[in-house]
């Protein structure tokens, strides 16, 4: 049954509105999504369609998360207050603990650390959402592999582990910086660490709804629990970690967890990026030029990822989108979340967007789905990009 799809585009971007149409229409079961995209700091498109869904409809983008978290990185790098080459250790040296003294903080970004999850003492979904208590834990922990050899998806954890540097240097935590330098100069409605008067605005998380076939994929294709992959996602704990659970728990959303627990909407996603790399409403891109080419270079060559076994994937801290979707342009940087999201700015063309969707896409919690490819593609088209 076709979904009613609701919001504006800019003249030009008609193609855009027809696309996401016809995406809704082929969808199996409602996935509730929202996109929203900006040029040059304008917002052009700002569309939504499906059951329970508005524009205002928050809810939870799981690795999102990531790319407003290294936001913050960047902006003090850019500041002078991190050095991309200096050991984790020299701020945090608790963290020097077995043989990860030499790490550096570039090393860290590019998921190199090998503490991916705590193999000894897996986590609950409430220490999962706390940032402080995942940094304690893996400060000490043996690394699964030679910190600096390879790279690995830190999925529950980068961002605990980034952010604790944050707050040994400047006393602050990544979430509070995000408030302050971020969101809230820019009212963004993309929040790490949702605000209880916003909960009335909150959506659940839907499950994948998958078919028999499906379903066997996935079983066959479920990481061993103390694999790598298992222990980077929580599998090896005594109740395995459910993405839907986790997305829906109170304690995640009111902590924002920096690496899988933010809450927003599209309209919050693309004016993250448009915010990143455009004036948005007078005000200067966060980002110079330079320090976006620096945060969107591919750093992570000759793979495979440890965790994921895809190979050329992370520039610091932000996914490499061209790596995913080769027709976007070189430079282009943001980060998925496990429903299917996704959030990226292309600095070349001026582009911000950001597609949120409450249910999961099958495959199930592996990054973005395979929409934001024609999503996307529309979107060049409309600026003569393609």
């Amino acid at each position: 049954m076709p979904i009613d799809v609701h919001g504006t585009v800019a003249e030009g971007f008609e193609g855009v509105r027809e696309e996401f149409a016809a995406h809704l229409a082929e969808e199996r079961d409602d996935p509730g999504a929202q996109l929203v995209v900006y040029r040059h700091g304008r917002r052009v498109v700002d569309l939504w369609g499906g059951d329970g869904i508005d524009g205002d409809s928050l809810t939870t983008l799981y690795s999102i998360a990531k790319g407003a978290a290294h936001l913050v990185v960047a902006l003090l790098v850019q500041d002078g207050v991190l050095d991309l080459d200096r050991p984790v250790a020299a701020y945090w040296p608790e963290f020097a603990a077995e043989g990860k003294d030499r790490l550096t903080l570039r090393e860290l970004l590019e998921h190199r650390s090998g503490v991916v999850g705590d193999a000894e003492q897996p986590f609950t979904v409430e220490e999962l959402a706390d940032d402080r208590i995942i940094a304690a834990r893996l400060a000490g922990r043996k690394p699964l592999w030679e910190p600096g050899t390879a790279y690995g998806y830190h999925a529950f954890v980068i961002g605990a582990l980034t952010g604790e540097v944050v707050r040994r240097v400047t006393g602050r935590t990544l979430q509070e910086l995000y408030e302050e330098r971020v969101r809230a100069p820019y009212g963004l409605d993309y929040h790490l660490g949702l605000p209880a008067a916003e909960e009335s605005r909150w959506v659940e998380v839907q499950p994948l709804l998958p078919t028999p076939e499906e379903a066997a994929l996935l079983k066959e294709r479920a990481a061993a629990p103390n694999s790598i992959r298992g222990i980077a996602f929580n599998a090896h704990a005594p109740e395995p970690t459910d993405l839907v659970a986790f997305g829906n728990h109170p304690r995640v959303r009111a902590l924002g967890p920096a690496s899988s627990g933010g809450v927003g909407n599209a309209r919050g996603v693309a004016g993250l990026y448009a915010a990143a790399i455009s004036t948005v409403d007078g005000r200067p891109p966060l980002l110079t030029p330079q320090t976006a080419a620096r945060f969107g270079e591919l750093r992570t060559l000759g793979g495979p990822d440890l965790v994921t076994g895809s190979e050329d994937h992370f520039g610091l801290g932000f996914e490499y989108l061209p790596a995913i979707f080769p027709f976007l342009a070189p430079g282009t940087f943001g980060h998925s979340g496990a429903t299917g999201s996704l959030g990226f700015a292309d600095p070349a063309n001026g582009i911000a967007y950001g597609y949120t969707r409450r249910r999961f896409a099958f495959p199930s919690g592996v990054g973005a789905s395979v929409e934001n490819g024609r999503l996307a593609q529309s979107v060049l088209r409309a600026v003569g990009a393609l």
